[in-house]
C-alpha cells in the first residue's frame, strides 16, 4: 500500500561532475522559478495537494527521471497545449535541462528537483494524463531490484496520480528490467497495450539510449494504460 508519510531511503547520485559556470547560472537564475512549490516536506509538512493553476487547465504529463532533459524539452516544444512536469534529483541533469529550456524557449513545463515520491505525495489524485519512464536506473544486482521504479510502492503512487485511461510509457535497454516491468506494472492497475523494439512516433532518442546503442544494447519500448 502507498503511504505518503513513510520514512524513505534515497538511493542514487545527486551530484556528478563539477558544473560549468553557465550551468551554475541556470541553477541560480531559473531553478526556483521553474520548481513546483509545496512539494518538499519542509515546505508542505501537512502534505496538502499542490496548486497546479500555473498550467492554466492544460492536460498534465509527467516524466519520471528526465536525465539530461532532452525528451522533456522535446515534448514541451512538440505539444505546447500540454503542461509537463519533470522530476529528477541529479543536480547535473537539472542544470542541463535548464539550459535546454532556455535554448528552446518553452514555457509549459515545471520541475521537481528531488525524489519523485515527494511529488507523488502532493499531486492531486487523477491529475496526470500521461507518464514517461525513460531509461531508469537499472539497479542490475538482484539484491537491489527492490530499488527499481517498477515496484509496487512506486507504482501504487503513480497509479493514484494518473487519470483512468492514462498512458504510461517505459523505455529501457535492460532485458531484466523489461521482465520486471511486465510482471509488476499490471499488478498496480495497468493493462499492457504494446511492446517491442519500435519507438513511439513522437519519441526523441536520449543520450542514454544512444550510449546503449553504441554498446550494443537494443532498446525496448512498453506502453501501458491505467485501468478505469
Amino acid at each position: 500500500m502507498y503511504d505518503p508519510v513513510e520514512r524513505r531511503n534515497f538511493y542514487g547520485r545527486v551530484h556528478g561532475k563539477t558544473l560549468r559556470a553557465s550551468q551554475k547560472t541556470y541553477l541560480e537564475e531559473d531553478l526556483e522559478r521553474l520548481s513546483l512549490p509545496g512539494v518538499t516536506r519542509e515546505d508542505n509538512p501537512d502534505r496538502s495537494p499542490i496548486d497546479l493553476t500555473r498550467f492554466a487547465g492544460k492536460p498534465l504529463w509527467l516524466e519520471i527521471g528526465f536525465g539530461g532533459g532532452e525528451h522533456l524539452v522535446h515534448m514541451a516544444a512538440t505539444y505546447p497545449e500540454i503542461g509537463l512536469i519533470g522530476c529528477e534529483p541529479f543536480v547535473n541533469g537539472i542544470a542541463m535541462l535548464l539550459g535546454k529550456i532556455r535554448a528552446a524557449e518553452v514555457n509549459n513545463l515545471a520541475i521537481h528537483p528531488g525524489d519523485v515520491r515527494d511529488l507523488f505525495d502532493v499531486l492531486p489524485a487523477a491529475s496526470i494524463a500521461k507518464a514517461f519512464l525513460n531509461y531508469p536506473d537499472p539497479w542490475p544486482k538482484a539484491r537491489h531490484h527492490r530499488r527499481r521504479f517498477v515496484t509496487q510502492g512506486y507504482l501504487a503512487a503513480l497509479a493514484r496520480t494518473l487519470q483512468p485511461g492514462a498512458e504510461f510509457r517505459v523505455a529501457t535497454d535492460i532485458p531484466d528490467y523489461v521482465r520486471q516491468t511486465l510482471e509488476e506494472v499490471p499488478q498496480a492497475g495497468f493493462t499492457l497495450r504494446d511492446q517491442g523494439d519500435q519507438p513511439w512516433s513522437d519519441w526523441l532518442s536520449t543520450r542514454y539510449e544512444q550510449k546503449a546503442l553504441r554498446e550494443g544494447r537494443p532498446p525496448y519500448y512498453l506502453t501501458f494504460q491505467r485501468n478505469a
